[in-house]
Parts: C-alpha cells; structure tokens; sequence
C-alpha cells in the first residue's frame, strides 16, 4: 500500500514522485517597489503559503485524498487606494485516487474555496474547482500525465488542460516534474543539497471590500520563474529552499459582476472588462521554501 500513498506528492501542483511524499509546505516571497505603470508609484508585495495533503490509504486500488491550503497576499493595488490590501484564499482538497493496474491510475480532486480580503465573508466569496489527471507508467523512473483542470472565478469560469510527465534518472539525482501549463520543476541532487528552476503560473480571483467607489475584485494571474538552492535535514524529511527570480505581479481590479465569457489556458473570450488600476510591473522575487517530506524505500515504491 506504500508504493500507492506516493502517488500525492504536492497535490496543489499536480505533480507526483515515485519514493516519497510531501505531507506539509510553507513559503514566504517578498517583491520590492513593483512599479505601476505610468506612474511614479509603486508597491511592495509580499506572499505567505501553506499547504497541508494528507492522503488515507483504502486498500491497494483506491485512497482518500485530503488536505488545506491558505494563502496570504499584502500590496497596494492602485496609487489612488488609501490602504494596503490583504488577499486570503483557503482551499479545501478532497478527492479520490484510483490504481487501474500496473500502468494506469488517476486522481480526482474537488477544490472548494473562499478567497477575498475576509472583511465581509459573503457567498460571493466562494468558489469552487477541482482537477483530474490521468497517469501512464512508462518505466519505473518516467510517468506520463494529462488531465484538466477548472474553477469558477470572479471574473468568470476558468479551465486548463494538462499536460506533463515525470522522470527520475537511473542515478537519482536529476528529476523533471512537469504540469504545464500550470507548472514545471527541473532539480539535480548532490547529498543533501540540490539545484534548481521551476515554474509555476495559474489563475485566481479574490474579491474586495476595501472601501472604493464602486464594488471590485482582484484578478491574480502570477508567472513565477525562479532558480533554487535545497538543503536537506533530519535525513531529507525536512528540506529548505532559498530561490530568487522573476514574477509577473499580475494583480488587475475590475468591478464586481464584470466578466468575460470563458478563459481557457492563457485565452480569453469575450473579454470586455475595464480594468480598474494600472498595471504593475513584473520585477524580482525572493522566497523562502520548508517542506516536510516522507520517504519510501525503493523496494516499497515500486
């Protein structure tokens, strides 16, 4: 039953590996003077994330998938705003994995969530999404994955395929864990110590009660591109990642109830909104990574 709770490695991010998996996650990124364009402002922008998955094994085919995540986003939305923002987002994961046979399995998960700045909680902050994803074995080291993924959202539904696999060298130390187009992680091992990039872009939508004009929500649509060092501790149960690189500080404000017809991927249709503050410019992001991690011997995993 081991080689079957391996399968939920980092649920949020679609992803899995073949000998351990990751039970808890934080992580806190600071951006400074993120700029908004046109003018001579700007805003510092700064991101706490936690992540709980706690898979309940069945028996040998099938598993429970469970587990939270929270979010916390601190910014000034627009120079004429009087006051920072806080954006919450607490998501619920609860689903199903199934194993097929030796090559096929999947897992189904339906996320439920409530995301605003929490001042007055209201069934307009509250959305609902899920994913699916189909999983081929290749070989003991290389996976294939596709599926899709969608929620509703402020500024209308959202849905994205899924498309991706995953490989681990004979040596173990280089993996590549790929779910595109919402993420994508290429680390190589040494020790206890690793190097990597990865990238991680995905839409979401939190709305505001923040006292403005008319009633608005914050469509966030970040791309992350950052490279990290990993240090292991307490037998790599525990491991830490320092990362620097790139974010696109996507945080646009419409007004609530102006939305477009349907986004697939990175594609809009029927996209008329007025967006309501400048835009802010992309620059560089530090985080800070912690992640519990389970490992599997070889001979339990397979």
């Amino acid at each position: 039953m081991k080689k079957f709770v391996i399968l939920f490695l980092f649920i949020s991010s679609f992803s899995e590996a073949q000998e351990y998996v990751d039970i808890f996650r934080t992580g806190y990124s600071y951006t400074s003077e993120a700029k908004f364009d046109g003018t001579n402002e700007s805003t510092d922008v700064k991101s706490f994330e936690a992540g709980l998955t706690l898979p309940i094994v069945l028996n040998d085919k099938y598993a429970l998938i469970t587990g939270v995540d929270f979010s916390t986003h601190h910014l000034l939305l627009s120079p004429e705003f009087n006051q920072t923002t806080n954006l919450y987002s607490a998501l619920l994961k609860v689903g199903v994995a199934t194993t097929y046979n030796e090559k096929w399995s999947s897992t189904i998960v339906l996320l439920p969530k409530i995301s605003s700045d929490y001042k007055n909680l209201s069934s307009d902050d509250f959305y609902f999404g899920g994913f699916a994803v189909a999983k081929l074995k290749k070989s003991e080291n290389f996976k294939y994955r596709f599926g899709v993924y969608a929620s509703t959202e402020a500024f209308g539904m959202f849905a994205t395929p899924i498309f991706g696999f995953y490989y681990l060298s004979q040596s173990k130390k280089l993996e590549i864990d790929a779910s595109l187009p919402i993420s994508a992680d290429i680390n190589y091992r040494f020790g206890k110590a690793a190097v990597g990039i990865d990238y991680f872009g995905i839409g979401r939508s939190f709305n505001i009660s923040q006292e403005t004009s008319i009633p608005v929500y914050v469509e966030q649509s970040p791309l992350e591109f950052t490279s990290y060092f990993q240090y292991g501790i307490l037998n790599n149960n525990i491991l830490l990642r320092a990362k620097v690189g790139y974010t696109s500080n996507t945080h646009e404000v419409y007004e609530q109830g102006d939305k477009l017809d349907f986004r697939l991927s990175a594609f809009s249709f029927g996209d008329n909104r007025t967006q309501l503050n400048p835009d802010i410019s992309g620059s560089v992001m530090l985080k800070f990574e912690a992640i519990y991690r389970i490992h599997f011997k070889d001979k339990e995993s397979r």
